[in-house]
């Protein structure tokens, strides 16, 4: 059988995933590419691979896509790596930097800006961490994935995206989901949920593979604690109202 080209978001919260695909049967009927967020996207939307952990707000844009699996990378709450940091308060905010590696927190942040929040700011892509500057007057980041861990203790205000959404919305959120554009093999996809379900089983023994600035210990606390990964029907319904309030703020923008 032609090996199944499996692209995987190289951030922490994915290691379960990656642990639970690499110590069963599984990996040996995929290869492993490892990518951003966003470019993980693009594989996907090209068919260069057959299955990613793809961002939530592309899915809907990915002619021929299927969710496949019964997890995902979302919260319930707090998440920690997806935040919106800044040493001065939001009423202060005049400029907001959004991290580039994923579609879904800036669209998360720009939502939540406008519909939350309530505030008016400039916005632009980040493209590096060499553009993080703590001490910038009247600005704020989106920091995303294992970089925040690096670069929360230099701010004094730090607003979780996901813990703010709960607030606005009373619904957990996701991130990404497993989203396959070609047909898979009979019994592959069980075979892959399988492997997906015992990393998430193993998450101390993965955490030991940990690459983030985290000590393995707080690296199990995050991601038992900050991270949920089971793609139940109410993050189904979380997803589907994110879709829709990212339509409208769309539409919002371009009749303005």
């Amino acid at each position: 059988m032609k090996k199944i080209k499996v692209s995987v978001i190289s951030y922490l919260n994915t290691l379960p995933f990656v642990y639970g695909l690499k110590h069963s049967k599984t990996v040996n009927y995929i290869d492993f590419i490892y990518d951003t967020p966003a470019k993980c996207a693009v594989r996907l939307a090209n068919r260069s691979v057959d299955i990613g952990i793809v961002p939530a707000a592309v899915i809907p844009e990915i002619p021929d896509r299927k969710i496949i699996s019964k997890y995902c990378i979302g919260a319930s709450g707090t998440v920690r790596s997806v935040v919106l940091c800044s040493n001065e308060p939001l009423s202060e905010i005049k400029n907001v930097y959004l991290d580039g590696e994923s579609r879904t927190s800036a669209l998360l942040a720009r939502l939540l800006l406008a519909e939350y929040w309530k505030i008016d700011v400039s916005l632009f892509p980040a493209t590096s961490i060499k553009e993080i500057d703590p001490y910038k007057k009247n600005t704020a980041y989106l920091l995303i994935g294992d970089k925040v861990f690096d670069f929360e203790d230099r701010f004094m205000y730090k607003f979780d995206l996901s813990e703010t959404w709960k607030s606005f919305t009373g619904m957990s959120f996701v991130f990404a989901a497993w989203t396959a554009v070609n047909p898979l093999p009979d019994g592959f996809i069980s075979m892959f949920d399988a492997a997906l379900s015992f990393g998430i089983d193993s998450i101390s023994e993965a955490a030991r593979e940990n690459k983030s600035s985290l000590t393995c210990q707080d690296a199990v606390k995050y991601l038992t604690e900050n991270i949920d990964y089971n793609f139940d029907y109410a993050k189904h319904k979380a997803l589907v109202m994110f879709w829709n309030m990212v339509m409208k703020l769309k539409s919002k923008y371009r009749s303005c």
